[in-house]
């Protein structure tokens, strides 16, 4: 669960990702919209300049007419670029660098032969943009451009939000396309919710130091910033997150963690209990949301064998919320999930297919429990 280097990683986005054109200069009666215009929709963790932290973190707009997209980005973008997703009129994801300065944002929108004779569409437009990488994973946004005739609507979000927690299992790291690959993104988009993914590789649930973060999840998940605060320069510090800032709250929460723990020989019964002081703190903030506590899926091995961790813990954490009242807290068994086929061999982590897999799996798991896709 080591964190790559940044140059290694900047230079393979470079090789695999579309790199979003420059503007070449101004366009007459351009639409021009502010950071802070009130119906950009925001999600995630954005920081006050604003930029993004976490990966999955974006933005979603709803317009009317639109036929261009610039996005101008402010010095805190990660250098030399950041690699985003986007998806037009819920398409598939498709990813882009950017980087500080103007960006034109491909739409790949195909118009059909009423709207070729005037350039543009004749219905509104969603648009939904977000960082797919857990480190090099920053957009400072300045503010946007919209074509001549294109207005900015509200964005009316879903009804149903994920909020997930976990490590490199979940942040999708080792994926081409990032998070929006990974199983959390892959739930979400199953059923129709928002989502929110703050998943860390290499981090621990203990507030301990493991594979270069210097905080566990229990202590970065109530901070704005991830765990790559400690080695950026313009920014070498965290902020409280105001959960508020959520939008709609979180109508279902996820955890899969403990692997980092493991790995720095976190005894069981420490584990335990900074386990249950965080779903304490996550049940004060979310009152009467379900929690969803996987077990490990583990780790698989050439032989066929799944290495786990934490025997039995699990399920001790989840019984004790139920001995204290709460029944809204619930165990997802996860074993037999992942076998040696669905991940990488050199690092065990899911590939694609396994990140469908899983997430296929806890579909399944959902809809059985009596989760229904939103329309």
């Amino acid at each position: 669960m080591h964190i790559l280097g940044s140059v290694l990683t900047a230079c393979l986005l470079l090789a695999s990702a579309t790199l979003a054109a420059p503007m070449a200069g101004g366009e007459a009666g351009v639409t021009v919209l502010p950071n802070d215009h009130p119906l950009i929709y925001y999600h995630g963790r954005w920081d006050a300049s604003p930029g993004t932290w976490w990966a999955g973190s974006g933005l979603k707009l709803h317009v009317e007419d639109l036929t261009s997209l610039t996005f101008n980005l402010g010095p805190h973008t990660t250098s030399p670029l950041a690699s985003i997703g986007v998806s037009v009129d819920y398409e598939p994801f498709h990813t882009i660098n950017v980087s500080t300065g103007v960006n034109v944002i491909p739409l790949g929108v195909s118009y059909d032969d009423s709207t070729k004779t005037t350039g543009k569409r004749s219905t509104s437009t969603v648009v939904r943009i977000n960082v797919e990488g857990w480190q090099n994973n920053r957009i400072n946004l300045e503010s946007i451009s919209l074509n001549a005739g294109a207005r900015l609507l509200p964005y009316t979000p879903s009804k149903l939000a994920f909020q997930f927690i976990g490590d490199s299992l979940s942040a999708g790291q080792f994926l081409p396309q990032g998070v929006d690959q990974a199983w959390p993104f892959l739930t979400g988009e199953f059923f129709g919710a928002e989502h929110r993914i703050n998943a860390q590789p290499g981090a621990a649930l203990s507030d301990i130091v493991s594979y270069g973060n210097q905080h566990g999840l229990s202590y970065q998940f109530f901070r704005t910033e991830d765990t790559g605060y400690f080695y950026t320069t313009d920014h070498n510090f965290t902020t409280h997150w105001d959960f508020v800032r959520d939008r709609p709250a979180p109508t279902y929460v996820v955890i899969h963690i403990g692997a980092n723990d493991a790995s720095q020989n976190v005894i069981a019964d420490s584990f335990v209990e900074t386990y249950t002081k965080f779903l304490a703190r996550l049940r004060d903030l979310y009152t009467h949301q379900p929690i969803f506590v996987f077990t490990p899926w583990g780790w698989p091995n050439a032989d066929g064998s799944v290495s786990y961790y934490y025997d039995r813990q699990y399920e001790r954490i989840v019984r004790d919320r139920h001995l204290l009242g709460d029944r809204n807290t619930f165990l997802v068994n996860t074993t037999g999930w992942v076998t040696w086929e669905d991940v990488f061999p050199d690092n065990q982590h899911p590939n694609v297919a396994g990140h469908e897999k899983i997430a296929a799996l806890f579909e399944k798991w959902l809809v059985a429990w009596g989760l229904h896709h939103q329309t």
